[in-house]
């Protein structure tokens, strides 16, 4: 026989008045606690009927009426009338100086379910950050979670909607390199996944998302948050499978991480409910990536890397443009210009891969972009583009003899005709092309020029900064303070719209490291992106993110969730009171400008009911002195500034 264990369950009993039930726990046991007929009595909370929760039901002449659908049973007795045998377990009670206790039988050891084996699987793969919301379809995974983060081997982060799990997920990956979780449960938790699943897809950022599910014995029947989560993913999901009973479990979470980090995409799995509780087969022990995983230190094809020495060896004035796709080679990347002494010139979704205060950089091309990184290329005699992918946004010129290097190759020379397509990693093509030239080439030294053309441009915004309104301040005085304050080695998460276009213009970035909603381009991604960049990096780094007004009202509540994790997150909010970005297609179109006001809260005010630091600006000149305290909190904090939509 199992020895008992006694629990205390209510410490004062007069807080159960007579004739009254209340749901208690002794140890994982859930219990309804009764008084009636002046004693305490505990039964199974489970109607054996579907598991209603009797603790949340009443005494109704006499019995105890489950919540759910009336179901009757004697509130001491745990029987039901008419002699069915469909009674509920009883349990042990006694009094102590006005406490009541309960004995139940003590726990057995935890036994290894499937959902351990699969955790286990993930973190030795180095998956080890978690995102989400735990709810009834996905206890068992996050069961198996709860074991591993209290062995320190997890962080688990519950997040206040599943959108933001995901955001903060593909952010992860994009910052480095390797895949972080979104968790949510059947239906509509993993649906709100969605988004970010896609962000993370076109952005190419390993992300790995799990989802709970229905019962597989009802999947069909329409039951309640029932959705095809395998058929409803197949199009953002790269490695898309249900975890079924004879499934190898570890090797499909193995694979599932592989494919994330090999293809840079998307992995999903969904455990149904019943599965996630198996217990574990004798035969499946968590893998490892040891012998698992091959290197990417691809080279380029031998007949590109002479096509392309030549064209290096021609040039007088080449010129570097590189996307997000370089951002782990950028060390190589610049030594390579300093030797051809060119400039390099970024994507907006590699802005802060150069400098812009160093030698050779000269910012941001396109639309996003300054007048210095259009003049290099327009004035250069050869491209040389490393991991971008040529989309109108930048408007890379095709009217130039370009060299082209990425790792994928259906990258190369995708949208139009290119000279010299190397396919191969970064730094292992830079060695071939540095071998190959063995220096010999004779490029122009272009440091005087872009010295030049930064001065002028910095003349140009010295112009702007004067102009000034009533309504709010510019956007340009804004990134010219943030110049002036945030860390150069700060992690910084930009939104989408008009407060995003002026940071690519106006913000000079020294080593910080950007990140964006790049191609999918979804508003509300900074905030739950620099939480997925405080769980990378927050150790190391100050983190910082930026939006407007409409793009921080998508995921607001998660400023709860920074003062419950204490994320030291700088949130910079321009408030304009209107969608501006929308606004001004609008009037492009030639349109009337249409539902695109907005009415706000005082969201300084807001992120101090948070527990946060909230900060309100005005006026130009307490903008400087507000980031400087915002950049000295320790701890989350938020600034408002009140901006003007037309001086962007």
């Amino acid at each position: 026989m199992k020895s008992k264990k006694w629990y205390s369950v209510l410490k004062d009993k007069t807080s159960l008045p007579e004739g009254r039930v209340q749901t208690v726990t002794a140890g994982h046991q859930g219990i309804c606690l009764t008084h009636y007929e002046g004693k305490f009595s505990a039964l199974d909370n489970k109607c054996p009927h579907q598991g209603g929760p009797l603790g949340e039901g009443s005494i109704e002449n006499g019995m105890l009426r489950c919540p759910w659908h009336g179901w009757d049973f004697h509130p001491c007795s745990g029987l039901p009338p008419g002699g069915y045998d469909d009674g509920i377990k009883t349990f042990e009670v006694k009094e102590e100086n006005g406490e009541v206790f309960v004995a139940v039988e003590e726990e057995e050891e935890h036994q290894e379910t499937t959902s351990d084996v699969m955790v286990q699987t993930m973190i030795n793969w180095g998956v080890d950050t978690v995102f989400g919301m735990v709810g009834h379809s996905n206890l068992g995974v996050a069961d198996a979670m709860m074991r591993q983060e209290h062995k320190n081997k997890l962080q688990y982060f519950g997040i206040r909607h599943e959108g933001a799990a995901a955001f903060a997920a593909s952010a992860y990956g994009k910052l480095t390199g390797k895949p972080a979780v979104c968790f949510g449960i059947a239906g509509p938790g993993a649906t709100n996944m969605y988004t970010g699943m896609w962000d993370a897809k076109v952005d190419r950022a390993p992300l790995l998302a799990i989802s709970g599910q229905v019962d597989t014995q009802v999947i069909g029947t329409g039951a309640f948050q029932e959705v095809d989560l395998v058929k409803g993913f197949q199009t953002v999901a790269n490695f898309n499978h249900a975890v079924q009973e004879h499934s190898k479990h570890s090797e499909l979470m193995s694979l599932a991480i592989k494919s994330a980090l090999l293809n840079r995409d998307v992995s999903h799995l969904t455990f149904p409910d019943e599965v996630a509780f198996l217990p574990k087969k004798s035969t499946d022990e968590a893998q490892t990536p040891e012998g698992r995983i091959t290197p990417m230190n691809i080279a380029p094809p031998k007949q590109m890397v002479e096509k392309a020495t030549q064209m290096i060896q021609e040039s007088k004035r080449p010129t570097i443009i590189v996307g997000y796709g370089a951002r782990f080679q950028m060390k190589a990347i610049i030594a390579f210009a300093e030797k051809l002494n060119c400039p390099v010139i970024t994507t907006f979704k590699g802005k802060g891969l150069i400098a812009d205060n160093h030698e050779l950089g000269c910012g941001v091309l396109g639309r996003s972009g300054t007048p210095i990184a259009s003049w290099f290329m327009n004035e250069s005699d050869l491209l040389i583009v490393f991991g971008a992918s040529f989309s109108n946004h930048t408007g890379i010129t095709p009217k130039k003899p370009i060299i082209q290097v990425d790792y994928d190759p259906n990258a190369l020379s995708k949208f139009h005709k290119i000279d010299a397509a190397l396919w191969g990693e970064i730094s292992e093509t830079l060695d071939c092309l540095k071998e190959k030239l063995n220096n010999s080439y004779d490029t122009i030294d272009q440091r005087n020029e872009i010295a030049e053309r930064w001065s002028i441009w910095k003349k140009e915004k010295e112009n702007r900064l004067l102009d000034e309104s009533k309504k709010g301040l510019s956007s340009i005085a804004v990134f010219d303070a943030m110049n002036k304050t945030v860390p150069k080695n700060a992690v910084i998460a930009v939104d989408v719209g008009n407060n995003t276009y002026s940071f690519g213009r106006y913000f000079e970035a020294q080593e910080q490291s950007v990140l964006m909603s790049g191609y999918l381009g979804s508003i509300g991604f900074s905030l739950p992106a620099a939480m997925g960049a405080w769980a990378a990096e927050g150790k190391n780094r100050p983190i910082w993110s930026i939006s407007g007004d409409g793009g921080f009202g998508q995921y607001l509540g998660e400023f709860m969730t920074l003062v419950k994790y204490n994320m030291n997150i700088k949130h910079v909010l321009l408030n304009n009171s209107e969608l501006g970005k929308i606004s001004k297609e609008q009037k492009a179109a030639e349109l009337d400008v249409w539902k695109t006001k907005l009415h706000n809260i005082n969201f300084a005010k807001y992120a101090e009911n948070c527990g946060a630091l909230g900060i309100r600006v005005t006026k130009k000149e307490d903008l400087l002195p507000a980031l400087k305290k915002l950049n000295e909190h320790n701890g989350p904090a938020l600034l408002e500034i009140i901006t003007d939509v037309n001086l962007i």
